[in-house]
C-alpha cells in the first residue's frame, strides 16, 4: 500500500508563486510558479526528502489540495 502525503497549496500574491506545505509531521514545504510545476517539484523532492531523513520511501501518493479564493465586488 502506498504511503499518502497530503499537501495544502495556495497562491501567494506577494511573491507571485504557488506554495505547498505537507499537513503531516514531515514538514515539507516548496513553491513553484504554476500548479503543474508545483506537482512536478513535489514528485522530485518528496522521495529525496524522505530518503534523506531516513523515512521509508517505497510507493508514495502525493495528495495535493489546492485552495483558490476569488474576491469580487458585488454591484
Amino acid at each position: 500500500m502506498a504511503r499518502v502525503l497530503t499537501f495544502e497549496a495556495a497562491w501567494d500574491d506577494d511573491v507571485g508563486l504557488w506554495w505547498a506545505q505537507c499537513t503531516g509531521p514531515e514538514g515539507i514545504v516548496t513553491e513553484a510558479p504554476t500548479v503543474e510545476m508545483l506537482r512536478e517539484r513535489l514528485r522530485e523532492i518528496v522521495p529525496d526528502y524522505l530518503s534523506a531523513v531516513g523515512l521509508p520511501t517505497g510507493e508514495i501518493t502525493i495528495d495535493l489540495v489546492v485552495k483558490v479564493t476569488d474576491t469580487v465586488k458585488a454591484a
